[in-house]
């Protein structure tokens, strides 16, 4: 929902029971639907370049998105730090760290 801005449909709900249901360990089967998410055509996810040009504000929007609060003092300078320092860091990457953080998961 939280990709999408829309509520997933009880189909789209029940196919993703099944692999969640059959397979042993959870967390590898929710990344695993996490990745197929951010790899769909429809989410709409900040480009590297606009990720870039306001890291700041990126940071505030995708905590607030994700987990409903601004990040502190910290988590800003380190997320931003870790952005700036490091070309290979994307804004999926972002999305995924903190889909699959236990905050996330938590709420």
């Amino acid at each position: 929902t939280d990709l999408f801005g829309e509520v997933i449909s009880q189909t789209e709900l029940q196919a993703l029971a099944v692999p969640y249901a059959g397979f042993g360990d959870l967390k590898l089967i929710e990344e695993l639907i996490i990745k197929n998410f951010l790899n769909d055509q429809s989410v709409n996810i900040p480009t590297d370049q606009e990720m870039r040009a306001n890291v700041d504000q990126f940071l505030l929007d995708t905590y607030q998105k994700f987990l409903n609060r601004y990040p502190n003092e910290f988590e800003l300078w380190h997320m931003k730090n870790l952005i700036e320092e490091n070309q290979d860091v994307t804004p999926e990457l972002v999305y995924y760290s903190i889909m699959t953080s236990n905050e996330y998961r938590y709420y």
